[in-house]
């Protein structure tokens, strides 16, 4: 059984845009995608999708009756779909996995409802089967008709990269040869962002980059939470379509310390960088495309993590946050599409006000990492 995993393809749709030519474009430039939004009873920085992507999302909602009732995190991912199995050439006499999840879910959805159900004392016959979990990967095999194995599952903020670690194994143990992997979510609703400002964890910046992420010397938090999805197509073996392949993946789960945090040198994600890395020369590797939300603890805990692993020859270090915000779920696999985009032009994209780095003739490697509440960590390891 081959263990060579190609991505054939992979679709996005955020605050970055939905076309890989405009959002590399985006990349390029040292700009951010916040906006002010009136949320949680006054004006928000977040990262909301892009003019073009929500009218995509507004032609898919009116064009299905039954799509109306659906909450954004699943159209998002729906729409993400339809291009990326149309991109790898699949069609519908391929039997393809689904495994696609959100941290949150019907996050706006569901409190609609609830609030509904405060007000009248009933609630509406679809609140339940469209506020599941389960219905992000259900709805998605009805619209691409797909009759494999459908999975809906959330891991916190690595819950797109555990969906790819799912997608790898269905594959390599020869139960299926090609699988649909990603995340989504639209969590730009008034109680989720209540939640992070009551972890004191939300900027409340007005600098030129009020999300700060890999910049270790900070003394505020400054998380912002963006909306979007992303997937890409796995298939077994070396396929000449391929935009780049899976080498290894690596995961690992901390003891539970805090409800939230993980330990002090991200035990987490050692392991699961070593596990990654387990067959691979270290200077191999050229970029890691780090998690860093923009927290204080969060950013310096994985840097720690990469230097004991790495020691003092670190690869180039990025993320994408103090761009893009933490879209939860769906924020792994958006690294994931940077690790691509950097490798297919040989360009490394760093952040604007971090610390000059090493700078590496090439990019054919790359980490990613993703950790989410409670400390389950993902590093995946891509080649070209």
């Amino acid at each position: 059984m081959s263990k060579i995993i190609s991505i054939t393809a992979l679709s996005s749709i955020s605050s970055l845009g939905n076309d890989p030519e405009i959002i590399w474009e985006n990349y390029k430039n040292i700009n951010h995608c916040f906006t002010s939004r009136f949320l949680d009873h006054k004006p928000t920085l977040v990262a909301q999708l892009d003019e073009d992507s929500k009218a995509k999302v507004d032609e898919l909602k009116q064009s299905d009756n039954k799509y109306k009732s659906l909450d954004n995190s699943v159209l998002y991912a729906m729409v993400a779909s339809r291009k990326a199995i149309e991109n790898a050439g699949w069609n519908q006499n391929d039997v393809f996995g689904i495994n696609i999840g959100s941290s949150r879910g019907a996050t706006d959805l569901f409190e609609k409802h609830y609030q509904e159900y405060l007000e009248t004392g009933k609630a509406q016959t679809l609140a339940s089967p469209t506020t599941t979990l389960g219905n992000i990967s259900s709805w998605i095999a009805h619209d691409l008709q797909s009759s494999g194995p459908e999975i809906s599952h959330s891991i916190t903020c690595s819950t797109a990269l555990h969906a790819m670690l799912n997608g790898v194994v269905w594959l390599r143990s020869g139960m299926s040869d090609k699988f649909l992997v990603g995340g989504s979510e639209a969590p730009l609703t008034d109680f989720t962002v209540g939640q992070m400002r009551a972890l004191k964890i939300y900027s409340n910046s007005e600098e030129q980059y009020p999300n700060r992420a890999l910049d270790l010397e900070k003394t505020q938090n400054g998380m912002i939470l963006g909306e979007g999805a992303a997937v890409c197509c796995l298939e077994i073996g070396k396929k000449e379509n391929a935009l780049a392949y899976i080498e290894s993946i690596g995961y690992a789960t901390e003891i539970l310390e805090h409800n939230i945090s993980i330990s002090a040198e991200a035990i987490c994600f050692q392991k699961s960088m070593k596990m990654a890395l387990e067959n691979t020369n270290l200077s191999e590797v050229d970029v890691i495309v780090m998690h860093a939300p923009g927290t204080k603890a969060g950013d310096l805990t994985e840097y720690r993590a990469i230097q004991k692993v790495f020691g003092s020859d670190l690869p180039m270090l990025t993320t994408n946050k103090w761009k893009i915000g933490h879209t939860f779920g769906a924020s792994g696999i958006l690294s994931v599409e940077m690790a691509i985009l950097m490798m297919q032009h040989n360009q490394f994209i760093g952040v604007p006000f971090a610390e000059a780095q090493k700078p590496r003739k090439q990019i054919k490697k790359v980490l990613v990492n993703a950790v989410g509440f409670g400390g389950n960590a993902v590093s995946v390891l891509l080649s070209l």
